[in-house]
C-alpha cells in the first residue's frame, strides 16, 4: 500500500473458493498456488481495496441463484472476520479510506448479475443491507429485463422493469455496473441513472472487438457523467489476435498478451473517457489465463511501472489505482447511508419482473 495503492473492481475469489475449497477461508493468509489471490500476494501487489465479486453460475436457477449469492456474501464476511488485522469489510468511501489508513485491505461486495435478484427488488434491497455496493445488470445471458453483451438480445436494452431496477439502485445507493451488458443496455442505463455508473471489468472495444468490451460512445458518456471504467486484464479482451484464437477453438499456442497490451487499453480509456474515468478491475480468479507479468494479484506494480514509462504522473496513477473509483462510490454513499438508516422513502411499485421465453438463450 505504498506508492500506488489499488482498489480493484472485480475479483472472483468467492466462487473459486466454492469450486476448489468448499468455501474454506483457512490458509488464505499463506500461499495458495491454485488461486490467483491470497493475502501475501495482495500485499505484494499493493492492493489496498477490493470489490469481492459474488457471482452465480447460471446452471443454478431461480431461488438457487439467491441462495448461492447469500453463500458467497457469507464467504466474504467470514474471510474478513478470519483476518481482521489484514482485512476490513467496508460499505462507503470514508470507511475504505479509514481501512487503508490502518493498513487493512478495504473489502467491498459487488453482485455480478441481475439474474441473482430472482426478479425481485426486495432481493436487491436485501443484498444492499448485507453490504453489496454494486450490481452488474447481467452476466453472460440475457435476462428477463436486460440484454447481455454475449447473448441474443430480446429487449433492445432495458425493459421498463430494468429501468426501474436502475432507479431503485440509485435510490438505495447501489452502483450500476455496466460490465457484461449489451451496448444498448449500457446506453439505456446511462439515460436513466442519476448517479455515476461503473464498469467493473471490461476493456475498450475500439482496440479489441470482444463483445464484452465498451464502445467509444459509451466510454465518452461514462466520462461525461463522472463514472469510471475499470479495465479488465482478461487476455481475450485485450488482444484481437487472442480473441480470434479463442473463438476459433484455441488450436495451437496462445498468442501472447502482456502488460503493454493492457496499458494500451488503459491509455485508450483515458483518451476517450478522461483520466478521471479510468480504473482497474482485473477479474482475478474469474478466468484461467492472465497477461504475462500479471499472472496473479502481486503484479500490479509492474503495470504502474509501464504507465510511468509512458508518462503518467503520480496524481494520474493514484486516480487510476484508487481515487477515481472512490469518487464514484462516494457519489452514492449518501443514498446508501439514508437507505440503511431507513430514510430513503418508499420504493416505486415494481416487485417482480415479467418472465421471458428463455428457450433461445445460450451460454455466453
Amino acid at each position: 500500500m505504498t506508492r500506488y495503492p489499488v482498489i480493484d473492481g472485480h475479483n472472483d475469489l468467492a466462487w473459486a473458493c466454492r469450486e476448489t475449497r468448499d468455501y474454506a477461508v483457512a490458509g488464505l493468509d499463506g500461499a495458495v498456488p491454485t488461486l490467483h489471490t491470497d493475502l501475501p500476494r495482495l500485499r505484494a501487489g499493493n492492493v489496498a481495496g477490493q470489490f469481492w465479486s459474488v457471482w452465480v453460475d447460471p446452471v443454478l436457477e431461480g431461488a438457487e441463484q439467491v441462495v448461492a449469492t447469500l453463500e458467497q456474501i457469507d464467504f466474504v464476511q467470514r474471510f474478513v472476520n478470519a483476518y481482521p488485522d489484514q482485512l476490513r469489510l467496508v460499505n462507503t468511501a470514508a470507511e475504505a479510506r479509514e481501512a487503508m489508513s490502518s493498513r487493512r485491505i478495504a473489502s467491498l461486495i459487488g453482485v455480478e448479475g441481475g439474474a441473482q435478484l430472482g426478479g425481485s427488488l426486495a432481493t436487491l434491497r436485501q443484498y444492499a443491507r448485507l453490504g453489496a455496493r454494486y450490481l452488474t445488470l447481467t452476466w453472460s445471458r440475457t435476462i428477463d429485463w436486460a440484454d447481455s453483451a454475449t447473448d441474443t438480445a430480446q429487449h433492445e436494452g432495458l425493459t421498463d422493469f430494468g429501468r426501474g431496477v436502475v432507479r431503485e439502485m440509485n435510490r438505495i445507493g447501489m452502483l450500476v455496473d455496466l460490465a457484461h451488458v449489451a451496448p444498448a443496455t449500457m446506453r439505456d442505463a446511462l439515460e436513466v441513472s442519476e448517479r455515476p455508473v461503473m464498469v467493473s471489468h471490461s476493456a475498450a472495444w475500439a482496440l479489441c472487438k470482444h463483445n464484452r468490451n465498451v464502445p467509444d460512445d459509451v466510454l465518452t458518456s461514462i466520462g461525461e457523467r463522472d463514472g469510471v471504467v475499470m479495465v479488465a486484464f482478461v487476455p481475450s479482451f485485450l488482444s484481437e489476435e487472442r480473441r480470434l484464437w479463442v473463438e476459433a477453438g484455441q488450436e495451437g499456442a496462445a498468442p501472447p498478451v502482456g502488460i503493454s497490451d493492457l496499458a494500451d487499453h488503459i491509455d485508450h480509456v483515458r483518451e476517450v473517457a478522461g483520466v478521471h474515468a479510468v480504473g482497474l478491475g482485473a477479474d482475478y480468479d474469474g478466468t484461467d489465463a492472465m497477461p504475462v507479468g500479471l499472472e496473479d494479484v502481486s503484479g500490479y506494480p509492474r503495470l504502474f511501472a509501464e504507465l510511468e514509462r509512458r508518462g503518467w504522473n503520480e496524481s494520474e496513477l493514484l486516480g487510476l489505482g484508487r481515487d477515481n473509483v472512490l469518487r464514484v462510490l462516494e457519489a452514492s454513499d449518501g443514498d446508501y447511508r439514508d437507505f440503511i438508516a431507513g430514510n430513503a422513502g418508499d420504493p416505486e411499485p415494481l416487485v417482480i419482473a415479467p418472465a421471458i421465453d428463455t428457450t433461445t438463450l445460450k451460454e455466453g
